[in-house]
């Protein structure tokens, strides 16, 4: 048998901890000296303590733990409730990592206020292209609420025109439109460059997105979620050369390889003379 100080180390708890359980009848030695008090456990009894420390980093209440255990919880099903809580930490983690990209663009947005941009804007106009399209609907134009719909889109018209067996011509290119409910939606569009051969299907459609005689432009390094410094330099350089936006700016994904933080992406906004 191990002593309290023991059986503490070899399960990674602290004595207090193991003190604690036994008051409550969780987790009780198998034998307490009557003279002493000194408590003494059993190796087998780490299985118990371990099922403990893990339902309740699953969140379950010590009342809660002692309730399933005492109902014989099986190895299955318990690994089945940590597989589902570690699901739910990834995501949470993944939402968090967002969130603190999306501060830190608002930051540097803060920061760089009342300065004129010192990226290289060009202005240039766009040709018209025949895209292979997908189109789904946003919440807002928010990078949290774009992303999440952009993504899949490109990902599953991709997957749709490898099977069809057609190359794109072109970079990818997403572009954007109030959607026809209001309320701050936005229809996101998804598309790539196709030769004149391709025809659109249930799939899939074809359009033809038309050319933009005056656009300025701007090449934005990183991943897209944190592009609204890069979006509103844009914005100010646009206003200080007399210029007006007239609608959403499209993007042009020159160079997206797994790390997202090596993107390259081309925002291409329409504009005309200022008045």
């Amino acid at each position: 048998m191990f002593t309290i100080g023991e059986f503490a180390k070899h399960g990674r708890v602290s004595v207090r901890m193991l003190r604690h359980y036994d008051a409550i009848g969780l987790l009780r030695p198998v034998h307490t000296d009557p003279t002493s008090g000194y408590r003494h456990y059993e190796a087998g009894q780490l299985a118990r303590l371990n099922r403990v420390i893990a339902l309740k980093d699953l969140g379950f209440s010590l009342h809660q733990v002692k309730a399933l255990l005492d109902d014989d919880i099986g190895t299955e099903e318990l690994r089945g409730m940590l597989r589902l809580r570690r699901a739910e930490l990834e995501s949470a983690v993944a939402e968090a990592v967002a969130r603190l990209a999306q501060v830190e663009a608002r930051l540097r947005t803060i920061e760089n206020e009342g300065r004129m941009p010192t990226e290289d804007i060009v202005i240039k106009s766009l040709p018209p292209l025949r895209l292979a399209e997908l189109s789904a609907t946003a919440a807002s134009f928010e990078p949290h609420d774009i992303g999440p719909v952009i993504g899949p889109l490109f990902e599953r018209l991709c997957g749709l025109l490898d099977t069809a067996g057609v190359t794109p011509t072109g970079p990818g290119l997403a572009y954007y439109e109030d959607a026809p409910e209001g309320g701050g939606a936005i229809t996101v569009h998804a598309g790539l460059p196709v030769g004149a051969q391709v025809s659109g299907g249930e799939d899939f459609q074809i359009v033809q997105l038309p050319g933009v005689e005056r656009a300025a432009t701007v090449v934005h390094h990183g991943p897209m979620d944190d592009v609204v410094p890069t979006a509103q330099a844009l914005a100010r350089w646009t206003d200080a050369h007399g210029y007006r936006s007239t609608g959403y700016p499209r993007e042009v994904s020159l160079h997206c390889p797994e790390d997202r933080t090596q993107w390259v992406t081309e925002l291409q906004e329409p504009i005309v003379a200022g008045g």
